[in-house]
């Protein structure tokens, strides 16, 4: 990924990272492991990480610590009540923003 991109990715991975648990509860690696599949393959996990403890300290997903095949529990994290709204409301900006840049694209034309 260019320098730009991931600047830009940096605004929008909480966004995209709670979209994820929106289709359904995950844990880090495996979030991070569904990312790199879709093209995103400079994240590092402890950026995922980072950000699913600050999603958690704001309040927006619930975890739940289940028993994992190797080594400590692992924390599935699924997307609460809060976490919708906030989700609602990253989504009604990107619509606003995506609208405003594609009609500073045409203006370009």
């Amino acid at each position: 990924m260019g320098k730009q991109l991931t600047e830009m990715l940096k605004g929008t991975l909480e966004g995209i990272v709670l979209a994820i648990l929106s289709g359904r509860p995950a844990y880090g690696y495996e979030i991070t492991a569904w990312l790199r599949e879709q093209g995103f393959s400079d994240i590092a996990e402890g950026t995922i990480y980072a950000l699913l403890v600050r999603v958690e300290q704001r309040g927006l997903v619930d975890v739940e610590k289940v028993p994992s095949e190797k080594g400590p529990p692992r924390k599935v994290y699924s997307l609460n009540a809060q976490g919708r709204e906030y989700l609602e409301e990253f989504w009604r900006n990107w619509s606003f923003l995506t609208e405003r840049l594609e009609q500073l694209r045409e203006g370009d034309k």
